[in-house]
């Protein structure tokens, strides 16, 4: 290492999860959305429930951009803050995900799948998370 230089403390396994769920997340918000059209059309679906469960899913794709933003600069940066704020938006978007995965009116078996390989993203980002804030905290 050169004299005056600082090791690189940022994580490369989780900006390639950041990557990786970006992508993974704009094809699960468009199958989402897919399927509540056929949800809408073929199901006798509530419309209060249909409108609560579109709401949600904005909600979701705000909250899921938000926190893939900070995480993703956090890490990159080594901030703290921003990966600290990441995590902490992790847990509604995981509440969120738990209720795409299991309390929503009709839930579909693809959706089912979709959810859970969507919480798998999570843990890992959780688990990555933390100790790339304790190795940014040294």
């Amino acid at each position: 290492m050169a004299p005056g230089s600082q090791p690189i403390l940022s994580s490369t396994p989780l900006q390639v999860l950041f990557y990786l769920n970006s992508w993974y997340f704009a094809a699960f918000y468009l199958a989402e959305v897919l399927m509540f059209i056929y949800k809408g059309i073929l199901l006798p679906y509530p419309s209060d429930n249909l409108v609560l469960d579109v709401v949600l899913l904005m909600l979701f794709l705000g909250l899921e951009m938000l926190r893939i933003f900070y995480g993703w600069k956090g890490n990159l940066c080594e901030r703290s803050l921003a990966s600290g704020a990441a995590l902490l938006v992790l847990l509604p978007c995981a509440a969120l995900a738990v209720y795409f995965l299991l309390l929503q009116t009709f839930v579909l078996r693809l959706e089912f799948i979709l959810c859970a390989v969507l919480l798998c993203f999570y843990g890992l980002e959780l688990l990555l998370g933390l100790l790339s804030i304790s190795a940014f905290s040294r």
